[in-house]
């Protein structure tokens, strides 16, 4: 009876690696799917598919949020701590609430960039030597919490005020 070569035996540990390296590439794949496929012609602007699908009212920048929160769910299989998820989460959900402002949001969608800086979290933060959460962290994502949620009540009272000038005006 003849026999097979052997094939090469990976160690569990071994697939792990292979499967978490997998799931860094598929993150970074993904970012620059969303952020940085291509180069604006005549410009070194790189631009994805997150401000091209911001164009699509309403639709379009859940639509790109939804895809960009994979990036989150990969994280999370590789055990990202917690604060960092939080932050990339709050990436996603600055970049959907400025995004949902007609052309600036598109702008400010080509300038922040949350995937690709969600993938360079997931990559830092998944990799063995990854360092601990401070409390500078925690003190960082507070800050941004508050601040996202100042810009919405803002902008929720903006648009009321202006719906009460107009009803008057109709009136």
């Amino acid at each position: 009876m003849r026999r097979q070569p052997d094939a090469e035996v990976m160690t569990e540990d071994q697939m792990d690696h292979e499967s978490q390296e997998a799931l860094r590439r598929a993150a970074d794949i993904l970012a620059r799917v969303l952020d940085t496929a291509v180069t604006i012609p005549g410009t070194k602007i790189r631009i994805g598919l997150d401000p091209v699908l911001g164009l699509l009212p309403g639709l379009g920048d859940a639509l790109a949020s939804f895809i960009g929160s994979a990036i989150v769910v990969m994280a999370a299989k590789l055990q990202v701590p917690k604060i960092v998820m939080a932050r990339m989460s709050l990436n996603i959900l600055v970049n959907g609430v400025v995004g949902t402002i007609p052309v600036a949001g598109d702008c400010f969608s080509i300038w922040f960039r949350s995937n690709a800086r969600n993938a360079e979290l997931l990559r830092r933060h998944s990799s063995p030597h990854r360092r601990p959460s401070t409390v500078g962290d925690w003190t960082f994502m507070a800050g941004i919490i508050l601040g996202t949620l100042g810009v919405m009540f803002g902008a929720a009272i903006a648009i009321l005020w202006v719906i009460a000038r107009l009803w008057e005006l109709v009136q």
